[in-house]
């Protein structure tokens, strides 16, 4: 007999005899007639136990795995469970077989709100799969994939594969290395892209291209990275921003529509680095934000303030946000603000108010009374680092939001950011860097500074930003060989590392641009998660450890030899 799927069942099976397989979600006795609630990946079902098979319905468990056969009938008036998709109907079961026994689990599958704490989640993954949430995220995952997949085919693009293992090179994060066992002393590299393999499928003429791609990088972790990731990879030649954009923005106007049932407005909004960085302090600005960052450095120039006039004698900026009936907040909210800016390296906040047409407030005393309208606070840091005070100061755009109410959760905003800056000074060492990657076109009239000053060029890059929240990066790519040298040069990498993708270049590479989008925090931010690890079925912790199967984890000598690879031996501690 087919299967049946439990959260598919309807009114429409009433009558029909039906075979159900899943998991015992939850038991209830009520004085002789058994109710279960049967569960598997499309969601729950009530079953009712025939009076003969009281005994064998007596002695199931949770999350025991069985097949039940029986006749689907309607819920008696006023019965009915709206909560579920089936909840209109039950099973009358006329056999139930145990497929096999669920013994000593860890937690509850049913209790969400007895759930333990992530570590024990992640360590029985298998077990924390099936709660009906988690499920929902996996279907979500899967149903956004399928859509993406089918619009972009139909967009003409065709999904290719690239390797797994790669060529190791100089750029971007640490590489997960795999040792050869044929040719030893060699390694490979997980990739941590497809960059050069989908722009060397341009070169090879397959025109446009997509896939969903595993991308690895050996680099520290949080709430939204991991060791490795999915990203949704688009290239395609003889195109330029704006054809790789509206390409973009119909894939997410289609799963904001599928998904949400929200239209997104198209074109996305654009906005110039500089734009973003003097508006709002940030270049992924959460647009459903209505608060804006104001530079006021002039104000301060010479000023008997002395915490901020001193910083601005050392070229240093004063920058600033406004809240309107911000005067509402108490001493205590405006401490609580201030540590906000704190993990910046910013000891205090500097702040004025104005109610009742008077100031308050350790700025008050060098503004004038009309400077502030009433009911408005202002909230001002000052800094010698325009890095890490734009990072504090958006902190606090976004916190203050929250406290005010002013973002609404349900609205979606999407824009792209133009223009970043190629190349940038590592803080550390002082080199010049890519500020993206190295392999981007910069813009035409940039092109002069090269030699002179690349610090001053940009590039023809693009980010995607969602709420507040950058999904994906894009360029229009160099495609002339002498040029790509120049770029890897400047960047300190030796042209040499690239000489297969070099000769690709000279082997008649079209004009071409794409973009590469993170598919995991695109599904966690549909999900309306702050983590990707939900979203993903077997995820790492922040140490980049698998909880569930014990990994990363030793390996035994003859497998290091086969590798010839010998550990270096642990240093003695001095006292041993």
């Amino acid at each position: 007999m087919e299967r049946y799927y439990c959260g598919k069942l309807t009114l429409e099976q009433v009558d029909q005899t039906v075979r159900l397989c899943g998991w015992v979600h939850r038991l209830r006795d009520l004085g002789g007639v058994t109710f279960v609630h049967l569960r598997d990946r499309s969601g729950l079902v009530q079953v009712v136990a025939d009076p003969k098979m009281l005994k064998q319905m007596a002695d199931l468990h949770a999350e025991d795995v069985v097949e039940v056969r029986g006749t689907v009938r309607a819920r008696p008036p006023g019965q009915a469970d709206e909560r579920l998709t089936s909840g209109a109907i039950e099973v009358e079961a006329e056999s139930l077989v145990i497929l096999n026994r669920a013994r000593d689990l860890p937690f509850s599958v049913e209790r969400e709100e007895l759930l333990p704490a992530e570590e024990m989640r992640l360590r029985y993954r298998y077990l924390d799969l099936r709660r009906p949430r988690m499920t929902a995220y996996m279907g979500l995952r899967h149903r956004m994939m399928q859509l993406g997949r089918n619009y972009l085919t139909e967009h003409g693009y065709w999904e290719i594969e690239t390797p797994i293992l790669a060529r190791s090179t100089p750029e971007g994060a640490r590489d997960f290395l795999v040792p050869s066992r044929t040719m030893k002393g060699t390694f490979y590299a997980l990739p941590q892209s497809p960059q050069l393999y989908k722009q060397i499928l341009m070169v090879s003429g397959m025109d446009s291209y997509f896939q969903w791609g595993r991308c690895l990088r050996d680099e520290d972790l949080r709430a939204d990275r991991q060791p490795e990731h999915t990203q949704v990879d688009i290239e395609a030649s003889f195109v330029e921003e704006a054809d790789i954009q509206r390409l973009v923005e119909g894939l997410f106007h289609l799963w904001a529509r599928e998904i949400k049932g929200i239209f997104l407005d198209i074109p996305f909004r654009r906005m110039t680095y500089e734009e973003a960085i003097e508006r709002f302090a940030s270049d992924k600005p959460d647009l459903r934000n209505p608060l804006e960052i104001t530079t006021v450095t002039e104000r301060f120039r010479g000023s008997e303030f002395r915490i901020f006039s001193s910083i601005v004698e050392q070229g240093g900026m004063v920058r600033c946000i406004r809240l309107k009936g911000g005067a509402e907040c108490s001493r205590k909210d405006i401490d609580e603000l201030a540590e906000e800016a704190k993990p910046f390296g910013f000891p205090g906040i500097a702040w004025a108010k104005k109610q009742n047409g008077k100031l308050a407030g350790p700025l008050s005393k060098f503004m004038n009374v009309h400077e502030l309208q009433d009911g408005e606070l202002e909230l001002a840091l000052a800094g010698t680092e325009s890095r890490a005070l734009n990072n504090a100061m958006s902190r606090l755009r976004d916190v203050c939001a929250r406290k005010l109410g002013l973002v609404d959760a349900d609205k979606m905003a999407a824009l792209w950011v133009t223009d970043f800056p190629m190349f940038e000074r590592d803080e550390e060492t002082g080199n010049i860097v890519p500020a993206h990657h190295v392999f981007t076109s910069p813009q035409d009239e940039d092109l002069k500074y090269l030699d002179s000053d690349p610090l001053k060029v940009r590039g023809r890059l693009f980010d995607l930003v969602l709420n507040g929240v950058e999904l994906g990066s894009g360029s229009v790519r160099c495609h002339n060989r002498d040029q790509q040298e120049k770029l890897l040069r400047i960047a300190g990498i030796e042209p040499a590392h690239f000489d297969f993708f070099l000769k690709a270049l000279d082997a008649g590479a079209p004009p071409h641009a794409g973009i590469g989008m993170g598919f995991d925090r695109i599904v966690a931010l549909f999900a309306g998660l702050d983590s990707i690890r939900d979203v993903i079925a077997f995820p790492k912790t922040t140490s980049g450890q698998g909880l569930m199967e014990g990994q990363p984890a030793p390996v035994t000598k003859s497998q290091l030899e086969e590798l010839g690879i010998k550990l270096a031996s642990k240093r003695r501690k001095k006292n041993d």
